[in-house]
């Protein structure tokens, strides 16, 4: 009855941390850019005298799904989609940092910015004259249309990247960085959409239908731990001979 009891917790609270995931997933089903997260876990066995046959479930880290979400045409200049595989960089004030989000923004200072972030270029993040006019090519270099000039010249080029998926975590602020902390180089095949942003990858019938099972093996982890109790009463009953 212990090992019963002991395995229909330890599953109970594996599948609680996948709910979670999922939930955070549906919540942001409409957020640009997202990233979906995928959890795992590993079955380490518990230390101490009594304990060989009892394994405890343990986080293994939550993944980041790396497939591309569809491209929504939106047609303003600032807005840009990553076309195929790739991430924008952006500073932190813990560091470099990257997103797939593209709904770039000009603060008060002419910084171009993706979620009060800088957008970093060649040189440091990108700040762009007073214009009239901007472009954003497929590579990622800007060129505006200053005010009182006539020809469009080129300011800045966005950082674009494309590391391998396992490289790559999301950090607690929900932009993605690399592992080791580090930076990641430049990829000049990297191809922006101009006029576009990206959906999310979150697909929401996979989610909800993920969450619908998993709170079935909710509920029958609970019933196992109610089984569990009932035997070890009984037992405990039998062994008082009422």
């Amino acid at each position: 009855m212990d090992k019963l009891g002991y395995t229909a917790m330890t599953a109970a609270a594996r599948t609680m941390m996948s709910l979670q995931v999922q939930a955070n997933n549906l919540a942001n089903v409409n957020t640009a850019g997202f990233r979906a997260d995928m959890d795992s876990a590993e079955a380490v066995a518990v230390e101490g005298y009594g304990y060989d046959s009892r394994h405890l479930v343990t986080t293994r880290g939550v993944g980041v799904d790396m497939r591309p979400g569809a491209a929504m045409q939106t047609g303003r200049p600032l807005d840009v989609a990553i076309a195929g595989n790739g991430l924008i960089a952006v500073e932190t004030a813990t560091g470099e940092a990257y997103t797939r989000n593209g709904a770039m923004q000009l603060d008060a200072d002419m910084t171009l910015t993706i979620g009060g972030r800088a957008v970093i270029g060649d040189g440091g993040p990108i700040v762009l004259p007073a214009h009239d006019r901007i472009e954003i090519a497929p590579d990622g270099t800007i060129s505006v249309l200053a005010r009182g000039e006539q020809e469009m010249a080129e300011v800045g080029r966005i950082k674009l990247v494309n590391p391998p998926a396992i490289e790559v975590s999301k950090r607690l602020d929900g932009l993605l960085g690399r592992t080791d902390g580090r930076p990641f180089v430049v990829d000049d095949a990297v191809r922006l959409q101009s006029g576009y942003l990206e959906s999310s990858n979150v697909s929401a019938i996979e989610q909800l239908t993920t969450t619908m099972s998993l709170s079935r093996q909710f509920e029958a982890q609970v019933k196992m731990m109610k089984a569990a109790e009932d035997l070890s009463s009984a037992g405990n009953r039998m062994l008082r001979g009422s």
